[in-house]
């Protein structure tokens, strides 16, 4: 989880390297984002849909991940399962994520395949088949995925109940893939209900970067996707996490070879990205923290104390819900977890009381700069950029102001943070009690997985 949390935040700001992204509107509500780099004649094609497992309710947990996979079982125009075959067959690629604010559809293709890519995503927007025994058959690949990526990984179990623990009335309690007891019980009608009340243009956004020319792609989603029907969309009401009265621990029994250690703080989510400044604080505080070899818990836990075998933090505030800071670690070999925790405190409170250096300062905000001029050579991941944004309730519009604004975070900035948000009112402690592994399994590996 923290790897892509770092890319994620690191990917803040256009930074101003190429011509920025254009935009608009069809009659039908859904925005159309392009964005050319003509480096190569490729390009990648994305579908966001404004829902996710926020969006979800009691006993229909991962309902949004069950129908990212029922997208793929065909229309009267594709076969089930024909949908990647012609990509492939076209040379491309194509998937989907799920997460907790959006589901994304998308390909890589070269340029002259653009408009199949167009016109069997709108085809699947609104002709999807729903059938009995295909729908069965994909609830037990579903239940299997999370067998293999959740219960079969002890870090994953950890970071699963850190979430369910921290959120006591917020939707981002619940897993994305969904509980399991709820897999084991979707119907048909579950999946065909959630694709007829959100899967509509009005509340898409189609991104395309790459070798492209705007007026053809305009001229495409325009065929394609114009004259799909709106529909009316259910209200989205207020989704407020009540604060914290104090922490949480709880400890978490898994298969695994060493103990683990996990610590969630609520914090801002990014709302006014002009005016905000918590949460651009708060990514350069992360980077103090972790990110490269210099940062304060690699160099001090890990090579100057040998506590850890690997630590680090990371800060999600790219999304619709609240923002969630988590700070994690493994202790090496022949070290405690109860070291490691007190280890991570005391890095936690320098920050809080001593501040950090404007050396730091300059440092973390260079290394986030430098970061997406390397990112940005990759089309994929400057279209995810724009989609993930756009899902957020923000603007791809924003991305240069958003760098900007990161440039001007002091030091005094950082320490304000550390002080409001990292303490023990706002925390919850999720530890691995490490039980004896299963023949033939193998340790748990680090992180959580991206829902696809």
């Amino acid at each position: 989880m923290r790897k892509f949390l770092s890319a994620l935040l690191l990917g803040w700001g256009g930074v101003g390297f190429a011509a920025p992204a254009q935009e608009f509107v069809l009659d039908n509500g859904m925005k159309v984002i392009v964005k050319e780099d003509h480096r190569s004649p490729t390009i990648v094609s994305q579908v966001w849909y404004r829902i996710g497992a926020i969006d979800e309710s009691s006993g229909t947990s991962g309902i949004a991940h069950m129908l990212e996979h029922m997208m793929f079982k065909g229309t009267p125009s594709v076969a089930p399962g024909d949908f990647s075959k012609i990509i492939a067959a076209n040379g491309g690629r194509d998937n989907a994520f799920t997460g907790h604010d959006y589901t994304s559809y998308f390909q890589q293709l070269h340029k002259s395949k653009l408009e199949l890519a167009l016109k069997m995503e709108a085809d699947r927007m609104v002709n999807l088949l729903f059938d009995e025994q295909e729908f069965q058959r994909e609830r037990k690949v579903v239940a299997e995925e999370r067998r293999l990526r959740t219960e079969d990984q002890a870090h994953s179990r950890v970071y699963e109940q850190l979430m369910a623990t921290m959120f006591s009335a917020h939707p981002y309690q619940r897993p994305i893939i969904g509980w399991m007891n709820d897999i084991e019980n979707y119907t048909l009608a579950d999946a065909k209900a959630w694709y007829e009340r959100w899967y509509a243009p009005n509340n898409a956004a189609l991104v395309v970067a790459g070798d492209v020319d705007p007026n053809e792609v305009r001229a495409l989603a325009q065929k394609y996707f114009g004259g799909l029907p709106t529909r009316v969309l259910p209200a989205r009401k207020p989704q407020e996490e009540p604060p914290q009265l104090g922490m949480k621990r709880i400890n978490v029994k898994a298969p695994a070879a060493l103990p683990y250690i996990a610590m969630g703080y609520h914090a801002p989510s990014l709302r006014d990205p002009k005016n905000d400044w918590e949460p651009y604080a708060l990514q350069v505080l992360m980077g103090v923290l972790d990110g490269t070899d210099s940062a304060r818990l690699a160099k001090s836990l890990v090579r100057e104390q040998g506590i850890a075998q690997e630590a680090g933090a990371g800060y999600d505030a790219l999304q619709r819900g609240p923002g969630t800071i988590v700070i994690d670690g493994t202790p090496r070999e022949g070290k405690s977890v109860a070291e490691l925790e007190a280890a991570l405190r005391t890095e936690i409170e320098r920050v809080k009381t001593e501040g950090v250096t404007e050396t730091e300062l300059k440092r973390v905000i260079a290394n986030v700069v430098a970061a997406q001029v390397f990112q940005r050579d990759s089309v994929f991941y400057q279209a995810m950029q724009i989609g993930t944004l756009e899902t957020a309730g923000l603007s791809h519009k924003d991305m240069d102001l958003m760098v900007e604004k990161l440039r001007t975070v002091t030091a005094q900035q950082v320490q304000q943070v550390a002080q409001k948000y990292l303490q023990d009112d706002n925390l919850t402690i999720a530890v691995l009690d490490p039980q004896p592994l299963q023949p033939k399994q193998a340790p748990a590996v680090e992180g959580v997985r991206h829902t696809q």
